[in-house]
């Protein structure tokens, strides 16, 4: 019994192994064709190693990107930060400070994760032309925090859900009103709430593009819209390509690889307390 328990282990072992070794293929051609010199990059020299180890495509790729990876930052911070606090304070009153209507106002809420992107475009486009944030970094982050705020509302308030209440009445014996009990007892529970709205909301707003390429124009474009600039209208140098690919991936991977565990945690907190 013992035997085939283990033979049945490692078999499963091998397949995940096989598995995550198909998954990373693509990977592994990324980047292997960032690295090789022009000259190396042939359909059939795809899955080969390099003969050396060349930047070339690195420093050109850096070179044009930088800007709008500058962008993608003063993009995808403040739009995190923002929608994480305003979701945090709805999810707050929504489960904690319920009013009549409450829950018809967190079903409506809901209903605008829903609304697909490319049906409210072009009237998008003319209110932030009307309020002046038409191709304005500003202007994509307000689109982002409005089109976050109810799945950030939904992860935080299943989360605050747990809280028990008694503690906030016990917060308002003390004297402590609203703000108060926010600020000194929901904020420091609800951490790793915020590390999975907060690696939710930056990974779809780095990697968003249809509001990107339709809302700015080339100075104020963020990163993915960059990159798919950079393949070129002539002759595509899949070296600059790749290697933008990666720098482009690069601030995503970090998050997951330092607050990974942490997402994790907070998801499996919400699924138990909601």
């Amino acid at each position: 019994m013992t035997t085939a328990l283990n033979a049945r282990r490692w078999g499963l072992y091998m397949l995940l192994v096989l598995l995550a070794l198909f998954y990373l293929l693509p990977v592994y051609v990324m980047v292997t064709t960032s690295i090789k010199g022009m000259d190396e990059i042939t359909l059939d020299q795809m899955w080969k190693l390099p003969s050396g180890v060349y930047f070339e495509g690195y420093r050109e790729a850096f070179s044009k990107l930088a800007p709008n990876l500058w962008n993608s930052l003063l993009l995808a911070v403040p739009a995190t930060v923002l929608s994480a606090l305003l979701g945090a304070l709805n999810g707050y009153v929504l489960s904690k400070w319920k009013f009549r209507g409450s829950d018809t106002l967190f079903t409506l809420m809901l209903f605008g994760m829903f609304i697909p992107y490319q049906s409210i475009l072009i009237p998008l486009i003319q209110f932030l032309q009307t309020i002046g944030l038409y191709n304005s970094i500003p202007g994509l982050v307000l689109v982002h925090v409005v089109y976050g705020l109810p799945i950030c509302t939904l992860i935080l308030r299943n989360f605050y859900a747990g809280i028990p209440t008694e503690l906030l009445e016990a917060a308002k014996i003390d004297g402590n009103g609203f703000f108060g009990i926010f600020r000194y007892i929901i904020l420091p529970l609800s951490i790793t709430g915020f590390v999975v709205v907060g690696i939710w909301q930056f990974t779809n707003i780095w990697n968003e593009f249809l509001f990107a390429v339709s809302l700015t124009t080339q100075k104020q474009q963020p990163i993915m819209v960059a990159l798919q600039n950079l393949s070129g209208s002539q002759v595509v140098q899949w070296n600059v390509q790749m290697a933008g690919a990666l720098l482009a991936a690069l601030p995503t991977l970090l998050v997951y690889v330092f607050l990974g565990k942490y997402f994790i945690r907070g998801l499996l907190a919400g699924s138990i307390k909601g």
